[in-house]
């Protein structure tokens, strides 16, 4: 079983047990997570993909961490021009663990093989 969330501008595949870093969220380490804007949720052959997102489905995760990216180095540079300037950047992320799909039924369940594609 899989659902696709959406969380920092981002979407995620995510499965049970499964860590991730995503864009920081202000939550403490160790707090438990739940996100309700999923996107779509698949169980075996069974697949509910939400419009836009799947009524009463949430995807629960534990904060594992919280933690800064490696360091980006950004260069602006003016040939013949005597301009030259470097910029440096971190990223701030959140690991979690994910713990919990829960999908909802009554929603629009579709066939896995009748969402693929064809030519």
């Amino acid at each position: 079983m899989y659902a696709v969330i959406k969380t920092g501008g981002k979407q995620y595949r995510v499965t049970e047990g499964e860590t991730l870093k995503v864009e920081k969220l202000e939550v403490e380490d160790g707090a438990s997570v739940e996100f309700d804007t999923v996107l779509m949720i698949a169980d075996g052959d069974q697949i509910t993909v939400g419009a836009p997102y799947v009524e009463g489905a949430s995807v629960t995760a534990t904060v594992k961490s919280q933690g800064r990216g490696p360091k980006i180095r950004i260069i602006k540079f003016r040939r013949r021009k005597h301009y030259f300037k470097t910029q440096g950047h971190r990223q701030s992320y959140t690991e979690l663990k994910i713990s919990g799909i829960n999908g909802v039924s009554g929603a629009a369940t579709f066939p896995a093989a009748a969402l693929t594609q064809e030519g």
